[in-house]
């Protein structure tokens, strides 16, 4: 018999049986006033997360359709954005912003570094004609944090829209979208929602309908207009996913329930006993403390291990699947996702089937040193 699958990576997370259970029940009617209810509780959770107190719509969609909302909805042909990179996520900002005719510039991090907040002032100040900056908040393609609210009050000082893709932060760790004039935001369902993919979330400032109202820029089925009109009326402008939104409001009480501080705690010890027992084992992390994700961790291999062998040996031996670097770090990291519905169990079962792997395919290191690591530093 084979063992349950097991997800130890930036997204699909695991999702709660109760969560599972809502989604399956029988759908409800989207013009219904059950499920204008149900879309009304959602969304004031969903803003109460953010610490938003200005607009917030629900996406049938992936992440990147509302990171792709969010410029269709703000920028005309011509507009100059600059894009904030520090990794994988970051450039495709970029590229949605160069799809709709924005002249893009670019500021990018070393890889496994977060943004410069000094060389952010610096760019800005030499180009006052930037209208939106794009940034990810926590970059899961190298397990980089970045400093979010610092970026956000620089942006707001020079003027500037402050975008931000949170699809692997929001409800993961400390953020407010008003407090830090944050002007628009993303996020998804499938990290620590803890739902499957399928629908994002949006959330705008006032700020942000003035650059909408000029905005030349297609744009039908993402037109935040729609979806404010339709929220005057409790409703979608287009068919919801209502399962998924039912089993949204089940993970919201379950997000409420447990309560932020304890969420966000939980996180940063899950990051933090992870680090500890890949350092135990001696492998090195590719990123450092003071700008770690809480979120993913991303860890380099041995010399003489590829990541493709410790990948399918997880999956092959354990059930487990963690991720491979992207594009310029594939083959050189993999990544173990630890947000959402992940504990401390979780993060001790990975640890000791990557040392297992590790030393089935030559590796030496004492035995349990990678748990008895981890444990330590709880």
């Amino acid at each position: 018999m084979q063992a349950k699958e097991f997800l130890m990576i930036p997204g699909p997370t695991p999702v709660p049986d109760p969560v599972l259970a809502a989604i399956c029940e029988h759908p409800m009617a989207h013009r219904s006033k059950e499920f204008s209810q149900l879309l009304v509780e959602v969304i004031k959770d969903l803003k109460t997360i953010a610490e938003c107190d200005t607009d917030a719509f629900v996406f049938t969609a992936s992440g990147t359709a509302a990171m792709e909302a969010a410029i269709a909805n703000t920028i005309s042909p011509g507009d100059k954005v600059l894009s904030l990179i520090s990794g994988v996520f970051g450039a495709r900002f970029a590229k949605i912003a160069e799809a709709y005719g924005a002249s893009v510039e670019r500021l990018e991090s070393k890889l496994g570094e977060p943004i410069s907040i000094d060389a952010l002032k610096k760019k800005l100040s030499e180009s006052k004609d930037i209208k939106v900056v794009t940034v990810t908040h926590n970059e899961t393609s190298t397990g980089v944090l970045n400093d979010l609210q610092a970026i956000a009050q620089v942006i707001h000082e020079y003027g500037a829209l402050c975008v931000v893709d949170a699809v692997t932060s929001y409800a993961a760790c400390p953020l407010s979208f008003s407090k830090w004039k944050i002007d628009i935001m993303v996020t998804g369902s499938q990290k620590a929602l803890m739902l499957p993919p399928g629908l994002s979330f949006v959330f705008v400032s006032e700020k942000a309908w003035q650059f909408h109202a000029k905005s030349k820029s297609p744009k039908f089925y993402f037109d935040f207009a729609r979806y404010r009109k339709s929220l005057t009326e409790d409703t979608t402008p287009f068919t919801p996913n209502v399962s998924f939104v039912a089993g949204l409001k089940t993970a919201l009480d379950m997000i409420k329930k447990e309560g932020f501080p304890m969420i966000y705690a939980r996180h940063e010890n899950l990051q933090k006993t992870l680090r500890a027992g890949v350092l135990g084992m001696g492998l090195k992390l590719f990123v450092k403390d003071q700008y770690a994700s809480p979120t993913i961790t991303s860890i380099v291999p041995p010399e003489a291990i590829s990541v493709n062998t410790i990948r399918q040996s997880l999956k092959e031996k354990y059930q487990i699947r963690v991720a491979d670097g992207q594009e310029e770090l594939k083959s050189k990291i993999f990544r173990i996702g630890h947000m959402g519905y992940i504990f401390e169990r979780d993060i001790l079962m990975t640890l000791a089937c990557l040392e297992a792997v590790l030393k089935d395919a030559g590796y030496h290191c004492p035995s349990g040193i990678g748990v008895g690591s981890a444990l330590s530093s709880i």
